[in-house]
């Protein structure tokens, strides 16, 4: 299946505390559970100031603008994943 990197502009998330990173995890994973553990699958996500960047494995862009409506978070920005590197690439 596609990965998938997911934008989200969420003013204050780099300020959010660990119980409320906590309970967005938990509602996350039960939307996808709902929509399909199979279809769509949470790998991380990166907190910075003012965004959120997700990253996904999933069957197509859909699942995932359906699983932001039902949280009533953004999906700014939606990026298939290409190709992954790192330093062991150069080796």
């Amino acid at each position: 299946m596609p990965k998938y990197v997911i934008e989200r502009e969420i003013p204050g998330a780099g300020e959010m505390s660990a119980e409320q990173l906590r309970e967005a995890s938990r509602a996350s994973s039960a939307v996808r559970d709902e929509l399909g553990p199979k279809e769509l699958q949470w790998v991380n996500s990166y907190i910075c100031d003012d965004k959120v960047y997700c990253v996904y494995i999933a069957v197509n862009e859909d699942i995932i603008h359906e699983h932001a409506r039902c949280l009533d978070i953004p999906a700014n920005r939606i990026s298939r994943v290409k190709a992954v590197t790192d330093p062991s690439t150069g080796e």
